[in-house]
């Protein structure tokens, strides 16, 4: 069969290589073509467009690329019509991949959703429109199949894909060796996002309490695909920045300060203590902050439905609350309780396996 994959994001690009994996080995014929990543091109098929000239944050930023956007969308609509897929899968990328969930489904299209769009978290009633325009949508978070029955939706829910890929990871022995670290002093990771957006406008926050942690060393986890001028404060500070080994520096850390996203359950999953961050343009966090209808941003707490992580956001990002949040888990009693908190947040994710799961069920709706 011939399928189609729509991916805007780093996650989204690991996501989707390894259910591209779980379907070659369920169709030995399948064809690929897609808008995704490196991952994916190492499984096989052809990359339209690389995800890092989609990666748009926040609603400011959105205006400013609009004509860039819809030059996009109407060069993935025409590669799709050429292509004449048996299926698109969209992963993610709620307002790129909705837009191409209509054209599907008004082009008569099969097309699945893989990963749902958060619209649990702002304008529900989205649900409406997913449940118009795609044909199956499979979610990875449990509440999201209760969220979607609310709207006559009935959806798969496969397991979180996360737990695929750390399963499957085995940490370097010589991380330390090979990367010139020294192997009896405690790591701090520092994981500034996927987009320039996100690392220009946190990443220097982040490195401005380093010297409050001097027994420390402090590690970046960088992108290759962003430009390497963004971590420039890092060779000003003596900041190492490591790329394409984040799992590796997940494994060795005492703790991290991350950016909100999927980065902040990876580092959940991989059982260290984390502090959250989060800052955009003040128009988008105005537009943004009376959209959100959920009490949190992070991942780790919205599984949990309960602060396990503290978030600083926008104005409350700043030196002075940076510090003292992570001078909490360092060490002393809201370290152990996180701890134990993530043990908990472990059951709830349930088992790897979401890959081949998801892989099946579409295997199976395409063939009945």
């Amino acid at each position: 069969m011939k399928y189609y994959l729509v991916v805007g994001e780093r996650s989204g690009d690991l996501h989707a290589s390894n259910l591209m994996k779980a379907l070659k080995n369920l169709d030995t014929k399948a064809e690929f073509r897609f808008f995704g990543g490196e991952q994916m091109q190492a499984i096989g098929g052809t990359m339209v467009k690389h995800y890092q000239e989609m990666a748009v944050m926040g609603f400011w930023e959105v205006i400013k690329n609009l004509k860039k956007i819809a030059s996009l969308l109407k060069l993935c609509k025409q590669d799709i019509l050429s292509f004449k897929p048996d299926v698109v899968i969209l992963v993610d990328f709620a307002g790129f991949n909705m837009r191409i969930a209509k054209f599907c489904e008004q082009n008569r299209i099969k097309n699945f959703y893989y990963i749902s769009p958060k619209v649990w978290a702002w304008n529900t009633k989205r649900a409406l429109k997913i449940k118009q325009n795609v044909d199956r949508m499979f979610v990875i978070f449990p509440f999201e199949k209760d969220f979607y029955k609310q709207f006559g939706y009935e959806v798969d829910f496969v397991g979180n894909p996360l737990l695929d890929a750390i399963k499957v990871f085995q940490k370097n022995p010589n991380f330390f060796r090979e990367n010139h670290l020294t192997e009896n002093q405690p790591i701090i990771a520092l994981l500034p996002g996927s987009r320039r957006a996100e690392v220009e406008n946190v990443l220097p926050l982040m490195l401005s309490v380093k010297k409050f942690f001097p027994d420390f060393q402090w590690i970046v986890a960088g992108v290759e695909n962003l430009p390497k001028s963004l971590y420039q404060i890092c060779d000003d500070l003596g900041v190492k920045v490591l790329y394409n080994q984040t799992y590796d520096l997940l494994s060795y850390a005492h703790a991290a300060i991350v950016t909100s996203g999927t980065a902040t359950l990876e580092t959940a999953l991989f059982g260290v203590p984390q502090v959250v961050c989060y800052k955009t343009s003040n128009f988008s966090y105005q537009i943004a902050k009376r959209l959100i209808k959920v009490p949190f941003i992070s991942l780790v707490n919205l599984v949990m439905d309960k602060k396990v992580v503290a978030e600083l956001i926008q104005k409350d990002l700043h030196e002075e609350s940076l510090k003292r949040e992570l001078q909490k888990i360092i060490s002393g009693n809201d370290r152990e309780q996180m701890l134990e908190d993530y043990k908990l947040l472990q059951k709830k994710m349930g088992t790897a396996g979401a890959s081949e799961t998801a892989a099946q069920k579409m295997w199976e709706y395409l063939n009945t």
